[in-house]
């Protein structure tokens, strides 16, 4: 049982998230166009707060949202009815993506996991599972999307626990401040990326409240993840460096799999 301290965290740091992205990664527009490629519905895994999710939806198609945390999904929920889309355009399910088996497998013109949430996955397996829960939700000819970034040598060197200021930011919600420092230790043995970030919100003049956020990333390569893709009975289509999907090229900072199902 999520007691309300946990429930309340969650809020805000489903807040928070959608302050983070408060600059577009430019990626909706490609699911927007692979959305008409295809008959049937989309499926989104780690949808987060519906930022990919809801503006497909707008755009006519019925999409399925699945996220583990019920916070974001809440989000979501709230921004759909605030964009006016009718109940039922975009369904909103809170479930681990990992062995996840929907009654709609088999149908979906498009699945994807979009920016980096891939690399929350806890393992190598849990990476792979990932990529037949696509799988087995596309219909015949669907296609599959996963995006990583690819952090460089400079990046990975930066990594090694010192404290940056990310940004200072009004919190819509609120008109609060809200200040994001983070900090970052890169474990080259486990290939992983352990996050700090501490939020401080407050108005101007008055006191913070801090809330703190540890996440693990785990890195992963293009080859692993076409890999992955392989495994899963994926054709792959296209390995982009970017949301252009322009080959990808050393110095990429960004892996994009496009991969169809037979």
């Amino acid at each position: 049982m999520t007691s309300d301290d946990e429930t309340a965290t969650g809020a805000v740091f489903a807040r928070m998230y959608d302050l983070d992205l408060q600059d577009d990664p430019g990626d909706v527009d490609l699911y927007l166009a692979l959305a008409a490629r295809v008959d049937g519905p989309v499926l989104e895994l780690a949808a987060g707060s519906g930022r990919v999710a809801i503006p497909l939806a707008l755009a006519g198609h019925l999409v399925t949202a699945v996220d583990l945390d019920p916070a974001m999904l809440a989000r979501a929920a709230a921004a759909a009815h605030d964009a006016g889309l009718d109940p039922g355009a975009v369904q909103l399910v809170e479930a681990d993506l990992v062995d996840l088996r929907l009654p709609s497998a088999g149908t979906h013109g498009l699945g994807f996991i979009a920016l980096n949430s891939i690399m929350l996955l806890a393992g190598r397996d849990a990476q792979r599972a990932a990529f037949q829960t696509l799988a087995v939700h596309l219909a015949p000819g669907g296609i599959a999307v996963v995006d990583a970034w690819l952090p460089d040598a400079e990046d990975l060197a930066r990594f090694d626990g010192r404290m940056i200021l990310e940004w200072v930011r009004a919190d819509p919600d609120s008109g609060d401040l809200v200040t994001k420092t983070g900090s970052a230790q890169h474990d080259a043995a486990t290939a992983t990326i352990e996050l700090t970030s501490f939020f401080e919100i407050a108005a101007q003049g008055e006191p913070p409240r801090r809330w703190v956020r540890r996440d693990r990333l785990r890195l992963v390569g293009a080859d692993e993840l076409t890999g992955f893709a392989t495994d899963a009975g994926l054709r792959i289509e296209v390995v982009a460096g970017g949301y252009d999907l322009a080959p990808l090229v050393a110095g990429s900072d960004r892996v994009v799999i496009v991969a169809t199902r037979d």
